[in-house]
């Protein structure tokens, strides 16, 4: 219901027709997953420039960012993102982890 009513609450600010919508969210998730990216190469000091930047909590909260904007995503679609996501994460529990192909 919390993701529900976040796209709504966007949804309100916006007048933008749904193609917009739906591609300004999409934009917003890969925005999100880069700055998962950037947490990640904080945390490990890979950037000699910036050294350690983020720390694992920063990049917990990134991710956790960036699963809302996928979930606000498939809402704003007109689904049910709870529905559409236990579907989901019950086919990925029942696929191997193996290089098996399954039907």
């Amino acid at each position: 219901m919390t993701v529900k009513s976040l796209a709504d609450r966007l949804d309100s600010l916006s007048d933008a027709p749904y193609g917009q919508v739906v591609l300004g969210q999409a934009l917003k998730l890969s925005e999100e997953t880069g700055e998962v990216a950037e947490a990640v190469i904080g945390m490990l000091a890979m950037n000699p420039r910036k050294g350690a930047s983020h720390t694992l909590e920063d990049v917990h909260a990134e991710a956790c960012d960036a699963a809302v904007t996928a979930l606000i995503l498939i809402e704003r679609t007109g689904a049910d993102a709870r529905s559409v996501f236990e579907r989901h994460l019950e086919k990925l529990a029942r696929r191997p982890l193996t290089g098996e192909a399954t039907a």
